[in-house]
């Protein structure tokens, strides 16, 4: 990859692709975590100081978590505060304002355009479904829309390294291309990590969103880059499923709405064929009578949501990880955001803050809750990415360092 850093961007239009996709209040729609953002500060400011125009595209939200998609016009605001200089934003991603204001653009100054996820190329179902190549969406509106205003193209977006979408592996193909000081900084210290594993590896994968993790299930035992998987959140109830346990109606709807009974059956796979390896809950948690209810499996109610783990399980999972020379782990344990159902997300932090094992955590949800309980001093490597972090040590390669070492065989035999 050729780095931002040493290039000359002074009255150059740079096309800046970053991850600020935070964590959402449901009830106040406001950012509860800005470490991406904060993190995006270095580059920004290198292109700010060294005279760019710039341009920032970005996403926030997603068709898997609806709940998250929002305008950004906060996320301008914040990088405005750290940055120390005014952000502009406009609510349009492509389109004929954008545009112009990308046009009207001064040495030095920054405009955050809309959404991404506002356009259908650039949602997750769209590249599930579709399945373009790089080539291919050079005819998406994006890159049509904007690739001709700009001299460079800068990523600094690893947290989004895993998904195919235009806006993170299609302007590699047109535009001189550099990767910004985050995107080096993730991508060095996940390779140190990945060819320095000891062992026992223990994965600890919870939240709610559970594509990334059934994606990288299967190549992390085959590999055995993990010793042990414990499942919590989603996923824990998904295996719970899969060794034939009832958990009730509404359960059950709870993951059918959301298109998630589809992971049963690999669940089930992965049990039989890794039986020692994968630690599923012993206990749950729901609420009973305004309060907090933890219940063995065998006595689960069947009319009830289970909103964490249980303090068997909690204590059984806290043992394993104590016992690790190194922890992967992503996605809280329950819906920590309540304080009836804090306790397993708590616990884990907490066992995984005292490991002696090297611990690497990533990913919004993962990052926030942590926050919250612990002092991230005591993890090891606090990653911005979630599922490309979790993918890039599972050994399977990321869409956008394919792309941007493609660029860089070609912008290296121009020069």
């Amino acid at each position: 990859m050729t780095p931002l850093q040493g290039k000359p961007v002074k009255g150059k239009r740079v096309l800046l692709r970053l991850d600020i996709n935070c964590p959402i209040d449901p009830l106040t729609k406001k950012i509860v975590n800005d470490n991406r953002i904060v993190k995006s500060i270095p580059t920004l400011k290198y292109l700010a100081e060294g005279g760019a125009r710039t341009a920032i595209i970005a996403h926030q939200g997603d068709t898997l978590d609806y709940h998250n998609l929002i305008p950004m016009a906060e996320h301008a605001e914040r990088l405005n505060q750290l940055l120390g200089k005014k952000v502009e934003y406009i609510d349009d991603v492509c389109g004929p304002a954008a545009r112009e204001k990308i046009k009207s653009l001064k040495d030095g100054e920054i405009i955050l355009l809309g959404n991404l996820r506002y356009l259908t190329e650039e949602v997750s179902t769209f590249e599930k479904d579709v399945k373009l190549t790089s080539q291919q969406m050079l005819n998406t509106y994006l890159v049509r829309s904007l690739a001709p205003l700009f001299d460079l193209y800068v990523n600094d977006a690893f947290s989004a390294a895993h998904r195919n979408a235009p806006s993170m592996v299609a302007f590699q193909e047109l535009l001189p291309t550099a990767a910004g000081f985050l995107l080096f900084e993730e991508y060095k210290a996940l390779c140190s990590v990945k060819y320095g594993a000891e062992k026992p590896c223990v994965f600890v994968l919870g939240g709610a969103k559970i594509s990334d993790a059934f994606g990288m299930m299967e190549t992390v035992l085959e590999n055995n880059t993990a010793d042990k998987i414990l499942t919590t959140g989603v996923t824990g109830i998904v295996f719970l499923l899969a060794r034939g346990l009832d958990l009730g109606e509404k359960t059950w709807n709870f993951l059918k709405d959301r298109d998630l009974l589809v992971f049963v059956d690999e669940a089930r796979k992965y049990l039989n064929k890794y039986p020692d390896r994968i630690e599923v809950p012993e206990d749950l948690a729901t609420e009973e009578n305004g309060k907090r209810a933890e219940v063995d499996l065998e006595q689960l109610p069947k009319d009830a949501l289970f909103m964490d783990i249980g303090s068997k399980t909690l204590e059984k999972f806290a043992e394993i990880i104590k016992s690790a020379r190194m922890i992967f782990a992503n996605g809280p344990a329950g819906v920590y955001e309540n304080p009836m159902f804090e306790k397993g997300t708590h616990g884990i932090w907490q066992a995984i803050a005292e490991s002696r094992g090297f611990s690497v955590i990533g990913g919004g949800d993962t990052v926030s809750s942590a926050s919250r309980f612990i002092d991230r001093s005591k993890i090891n490597y606090v990653c911005t990415a979630g599922g490309a972090m979790i993918r890039f040590m599972s050994g399977k390669k990321l869409p956008l360092i394919e792309a941007m070492e493609k660029a860089y065989s070609r912008d290296f035999q121009n020069d």
